[in-house]
């Protein structure tokens, strides 16, 4: 099973998919984070939602392979979640521009592959529906994310928007 769960910033998106994600007791579950520590503010950041988090659940960072991980995690664990898409795909713009349409493919396709081994939830911003950045990085990335955002739901058993801490199923 795959939930994408999909919102603007702090609109709730992330404790929503952990309440979800979070099942029954006993459940192995593995918690992906894709956010990096690279300044004071993102490690606040990462360190709220470590709090948010109970004990049960074994947290993976991993900014970059994230299809790999999965793969690895999804033998392993009943629940995985993983927060969050966009993240994950600003770190693959910076680190490598060139390989981001066969990193979203590859994903796809993976989460295609394994998607019956586990449970996924999938946690992603929607970044289309404000202003049209001005400079052309920001607009690239705007466009590659629309587009993981469509692929990841065309294979999602569920997909849920996240608005004001309001989900919304919407498939």
């Amino acid at each position: 099973m795959i939930a994408l769960i999909i919102g603007g910033t702090r609109s709730g998106k992330s404790s929503f998919a952990l309440t979800r994600a979070s099942g029954d007791p006993g459940n192995a579950r593995a918690y992906i984070a894709t956010a990096e520590a690279l300044d004071a503010e993102m490690t606040e950041r990462i360190e709220r939602h470590r709090r948010e988090r109970s004990a049960d659940w074994t947290t993976f960072e991993e900014p970059l392979e994230l299809a790999s991980l999965l793969k690895d995690a999804s033998s392993r664990f009943d629940r995985i979640l993983v927060d969050c898409l966009t993240v994950w795909l600003s770190n693959r713009m910076l680190d490598k521009p060139e390989s981001a349409d066969r990193a979203i493919g590859d994903l796809v396709q993976t989460l295609h592959e394994i998607r019956h081994t586990a449970q996924f939830f999938l946690v992603t911003n929607e970044v289309g529906m404000g202003i049209v950045p001005e400079n052309a990085l920001a607009r690239t990335f705007r466009d590659h994310a629309g587009l993981l955002n469509q692929k990841i739901a065309a294979i999602a058993d569920e997909v849920w928007l996240v608005t004001a801490g309001i989900p919304l199923k919407i498939k």
